[in-house]
């Protein structure tokens, strides 16, 4: 099987386009490539194929063989592999995904993609302010909906939150019957914060631009950030922009191959 591994601030993924490979049981062979001790290594497994209702398609896969309705730093990626490796000649182009159909544009430097702008679509934010009680304690979070599920939990300082502790036990909290990413989130000031993603089924990771994307949602809706607001993660940094007029998010940031190779791990 052919594969290409690619990141998108860190948040790596194996990819794989089945126009050319097939692939039987993606669960198992999402756990066997992202094993970063015997496998490829990475955050999860995408599948690029093609769709009826949009230009190409993406399946996520996490780490843990779990389905994934939507990855932001994946879908930059897949923007980047098919410009690059000659699938399509357009610059905007559409993905059809778990969470929806979303809009691409690719950035270019000469004649390769080295950026992408994502169209994320619209949040949606529940209450201000829920509980989750944990073992050891109480923690204020706000839900938060990019076409997958987040728990937005603001703190002073993104490196002493307990993230290690806290994470995984929100992420199956019996609140959130699909289990949840959780994101801890330091508003450094207006146009810009500091975030440590605990992602479901994949722990934590580099970055996450949906993620990134349900913070900005969650501090515009409480006063705290303006519409557009520079995330900074483990991995770099993503712009996010809201549309008030659309209602919608818009994520840029960088997308990067890594290497190409062919294994029988599958």
């Amino acid at each position: 099987m052919r594969f290409t591994k690619m990141e998108g601030l860190g948040n790596d993924y194996v990819y794989v386009n089945c126009f050319r490979e097939k692939v039987y049981d993606p669960e198992i062979l999402a756990r066997l490539v992202s094993d970063r001790h015997r496998g490829i290594g990475g955050d999860g497994l995408i599948l690029i194929g093609p769709s009826a209702r949009a230009d190409f398609n993406m399946d996520i896969y996490n780490a843990d063989g779990s389905r994934a309705e939507m990855c932001g730093n994946g879908i930059r990626c897949l923007g980047k592999y098919v410009y690059d490796h000659g699938m399509t000649e357009k610059t905007e182009f559409t993905v059809e995904t778990q969470a929806g159909i979303k809009r691409l544009r690719c950035i270019l430097q000469d004649g390769r993609v080295v950026a992408v702008c994502v169209d994320m679509g619209r949040p949606d934010i529940g209450a201000a302010v829920e509980m989750a009680v944990l073992p050891d304690e109480t923690v204020d979070f706000v839900r938060v909906s990019m076409g997958n599920p987040h728990a937005v939990v603001w703190v002073d300082d993104i490196y002493v939150c307990q993230m290690e502790t806290l994470g995984p036990e929100m992420e199956v909290h019996p609140m959130f019957p699909n289990r949840t990413n959780v994101e801890f989130v330091q508003i450094v000031d207006e146009d810009h914060m500091r975030m440590r993603v605990w992602e479901r089924g994949s722990g934590e990771t580099f970055a996450c631009g949906t993620g990134a994307c349900a913070a900005v949602a969650a501090g515009i809706a409480a006063g705290r950030t303006r519409d557009s607001v520079k995330v900074s993660l483990l991995g770099g940094t993503l712009d996010i922009d809201y549309d008030r007029q659309n209602e919608t998010m818009y994520m840029t940031g960088p997308a990067r191959e890594v290497f190409e190779g062919w294994t029988d791990i599958y």
